[in-house]
């Protein structure tokens, strides 16, 4: 897609003249890339890019469908930054996610926004990211989602926070002792092959895991150390494992690095852990923790509700120093979006949602069976097909709707929140729809 047009026409009124927007597919022979680029370092004060390392940055940008948008200042002062570097940036792209049962919808994907501080309040951050969910939602697609840098911002665009992962902390000192046997096999991996083994592990992976989400090609190239995590260089320190099935398939892979001996206890962090079966995640975890000279792991993207510590004889090993959101979603299409999910149980009830951005909101009445939902609009707001009202009926912000999606926090607590007002009774419905299944669980950043 590309465009360019005054701010006014292409993002909306009231942005004030001088500003201009443009969307663009990232190209190595367009300036525009590379300044944008630029825009986006600026924005989360990483250092300036090199240079040699832009093609490989567009690569990736290519591989993952990117569409990058651009907001320009043709006004800037003399002396002022070059004004074909954007005061504003945006770039959105499509993922699937798992919404439970092993089904895959595609999403919708914001990432790299960022408005300079000398262009706040005028608008443009709402202008960008409602009309790109308005476009979103008419090119057919049913969710959106972040991942929020700053947790203020975007539930007044509708977002909802929907998953969390755990910072674990592990003492491995004298090696850590598992509850049941090994199986399968462990070696260390091969880094370059695990470049292209590791997109294969983690589609297994994304099949089998509630909240899973598709992965950037950025992910094959840090676990594989071709890229480190700050920069596009190779990191030395990288180390890969992989786990193999009794079939001698890779089904799972570790990637971690030491911390250096100057610290103390010494530590070994985990980059990233993908299995795609309880047994390699237990496998995988009982390597790391039966390395010699290491005193402690840890690892920032573990599950919430994390199997490893029931895993250990000694479950006292394991401690969370902190739990952080992970995925926001943003309902843009409430019917397709319901009727995409898997349920587990049966029931009915009648939702009223409210969206202050007109997109998601409605009366929906859903219906339950074997897993599946049905859900049609309630003309005048009234149920039916014999549904009460007064015991199973609920209203919901469509923030409050992007939390409870795919089951990461109950109906009650959101109700306690003030996004759900609904019965007792319609509470209990939701609860045993949408969160009676496994925790989901997003390791993925984008």
């Amino acid at each position: 897609m590309k465009q360019d047009a005054a701010v006014g026409s292409g993002l909306g009124s009231g942005l004030g003249s001088g500003l201009r927007t443009a969307s663009f597919a990232p190209g190595n022979d367009d300036a525009r890339t590379g300044n944008w680029l630029e825009a986006v370092d600026l924005g989360f004060h990483e250092q300036r890019g090199d240079a040699k390392h832009l093609p490989a940055v567009v690569d990736a940008c290519q591989r993952d469908g990117r569409i990058l948008t651009a907001v320009y200042d043709d006004t800037a002062p003399d002396s002022a930054w070059d004004p074909a570097v954007p005061v504003a940036t945006y770039a959105t792209m499509v993922n699937s996610l798992n919404v439970g049962g092993g089904r895959l919808l595609p999403a919708h994907l914001v990432t790299a926004v960022t408005v300079r501080p000398t262009h706040r309040r005028r608008g443009i951050l709402r202008t960008m990211i409602t009309s790109d969910l308005q476009r979103a939602k008419e090119a057919g697609l049913a969710l959106a989602g972040l991942t929020a840098s700053e947790a203020t911002i975007y539930g007044r665009f509708g977002f909802g926070a929907a998953t969390s992962t755990a910072e674990i902390r592990l003492d491995t000192r004298g090696g850590l002792d598992f509850t049941s046997g090994a199986t399968g096999s462990i070696a260390v991996a091969d880094s370059a092959k695990l470049q292209f083994l590791a997109p294969d592990i983690y589609r297994a992976h994304l099949g089998r895991t509630d909240g899973a989400l598709g992965r950037q090609h950025r992910y094959w190239m840090r676990a594989s150390a071709a890229w480190s995590e700050d920069s596009f260089d190779p990191d030395k320190a990288l180390r890969g494992v992989l786990h193999y099935d009794a079939d001698g398939v890779p089904d799972g892979y570790a990637a971690y690095k030491s911390l250096g001996w100057r610290t103390e206890p010494h530590t070994v962090k985990v980059t990233d852990l993908v299995a795609a079966t309880d047994d390699a995640y237990r496998e995988l975890w009982r390597y790391l923790g039966s390395m010699d000279l290491v005193d402690r792991l840890t690892f920032d993207a573990a599950p919430v509700a994390d199997p490893l510590p029931w895993m250990l004889a000694d479950r006292r090993r394991y401690s969370v120093t902190s739990v952080d959101d992970v995925l926001w979603l943003r309902v843009l299409d409430t019917k397709a979006a319901l009727e995409a999910r898997h349920y587990t149980g049966a029931g009915s009830v009648v939702l009223t949602v409210r969206d202050p951005l007109g997109m998601a909101d409605g009366v929906w009445q859903l219906d339950v069976e074997g897993g599946r939902g049905s859900v049609r609009a309630v003309e005048g707001g009234a149920p039916q097909d014999g549904v009460q009202e007064a015991a199973a009926a609920a209203e919901i912000d469509v923030a409050a709707l992007g939390s409870l999606y795919l089951g990461g926090v109950s109906a009650p607590t959101l109700a306690a929140a003030g996004g759900i007002r609904g019965s007792q009774a319609a509470l209990e419905v939701l609860d045993a729809l949408f969160t009676a299944g496994p925790a989901p669980y997003c390791s993925t950043h984008f």
